[in-house]
């Protein structure tokens, strides 16, 4: 069988995973995508999207019926293809470490599968020297370790994917001369590096932009300790000065990537990484400090709340490692009685919005979906807005 237009995704079904494979079939690739979530292949092999992700819907359904693409939890499928593209969880352990046993083991269970002559990509975020780990694992049935990872939006990634460079380091010239060619068929510039300083442009640049949010969080609370407007203030410090132009939006920063790998940075640096840990006090924070705020200036148990949007950020149905959930269950633990609504998350506790807006006395916007910017909300109303998105408060 000929191999060379053949890709197995692992992890295919997921939100890094399923993007990739269409993308790489769209572009005359053959690709297996592996999986245990068995409700998510049944879906995809059906022509249905796992989750929102813009512009896959169509594209799914074309690779679908010009037989490009399938979805399977058989793993032994990668001995038809000549690139196997790892994209699995690298989850941290409750302590906030790096959870290494299960990506570790994984390689260890992969190795009887490989032969020398296939391309290892891994595509997933991991801590600096893994890789390292993995190819002593490997290189005696394969030398051809590459690593390559991620660096999309969540939700965006057709889009996205074909724009952004992609970084290719690898063990081996073979590794490296075929990743690249790989890659550049997706996107227009490849980066090529060491696999250490990959590694670590991916954590860096997560705990950029977690960092970064957490300022914006910070500055949010000092002006609710002092009653101002945070968003009038950042305003004003934007227009007009290019030094303040980059100064994110204050909310809830959540989801399955920022905390986690600001995290496995502190660990490779022996948890003296001030800035990241003072970065997650901060915005894991954010909800109890919503929540101290309103019991200064109200009574609780008398009052209805509701919480608008679950998942961990706008127009997605990911509530992944979310606050807003984080917030729900708080408010539950304290007998607050509490009501929650999301236009993309569903299940049997959600009410609509307009249902809540009407039901409750205050009203928390926990997530910036399109679909409350022009909200009515009558002025008897105490509405939490972090996100500074409701026009009509």
């Amino acid at each position: 069988m000929n191999t060379k237009r053949n890709i197995s995704i692992i992890g295919g079904a997921g939100h890094v995973g399923f993007p990739l494979g269409l993308i790489f079939s769209s572009k005359g690739f053959n690709v297996s995508l592996i999986d245990k979530d068995k409700k998510n292949i049944n879906k995809i092999n059906n022509g249905e999207v796992p989750f929102l992700e813009e512009n896959s819907k169509k594209l799914l359904v074309t690779m679908l019926k010009k037989k490009k693409i399938y979805a399977t939890d058989k793993i032994d499928e990668i001995s038809k293809s000549k690139y196997i593209i790892i994209c699995i969880g690298t989850p941290i352990t409750s302590k906030l470490n790096p959870n290494l046993k299960p990506f570790i083991n994984f390689f260890h269970q992969l190795k009887n599968k490989i032969n020398k002559n296939q391309i290892i990509i891994i595509r997933s975020s991991v801590y600096p020297g893994i890789c390292e780990k993995i190819y002593k694992i490997i290189e005696k049935k394969c030398k051809n370790l590459s690593y390559c990872p991620e660096r999309i939006v969540q939700g965006k990634s057709i889009t996205e994917l074909p724009k952004l460079p992609q970084l290719v380091s690898g063990k081996s010239k073979k590794a490296i001369i075929e990743s690249g060619k790989l890659f550049k068929k997706i996107c227009k510039k490849i980066i090529f590096t060491e696999i250490i300083e990959a590694e670590l442009v991916k954590l860096f640049s997560n705990a950029y932009r977690y960092i970064n949010f957490s300022i914006s969080n910070q500055f949010y609370m000092i002006c609710q300790s002092q009653n101002l407007n945070f968003f009038k203030i950042r305003n004003i410090m934007r227009e007009g000065y290019m030094r303040n132009a980059n100064i994110p939006e204050s909310g809830f920063t959540a989801g399955p990537c920022l905390l986690k790998d600001t995290m496995q940075l502190s660990s490779f640096y022996n948890h003296r990484f001030k800035l990241g840990h003072a970065a997650m006090s901060v915005n894991e924070g954010i909800p109890e400090f919503i929540i101290t705020k309103l019991e200064k200036k109200f009574n609780l148990k008398k009052k209805t709340v509701g919480v608008l949007g679950l998942t961990f950020k706008a127009e997605t149905d990911d509530i992944r490692d979310s606050l807003a959930i984080k917030l729900v269950k708080l408010l539950r633990i304290k007998k607050i009685k509490t009501l929650q609504s999301d236009e993309f998350y569903k299940n049997d506790i959600n009410i609509s919005k307009n249902d809540l807006i009407r039901r409750c006395d205050i009203i928390i916007l926990a997530t910036p979906h399109k679909a409350y910017k022009k909200l009515k909300i009558k002025k008897n109303k105490t509405v939490i807005d972090i996100w500074g998105l409701i026009e009509n408060k």
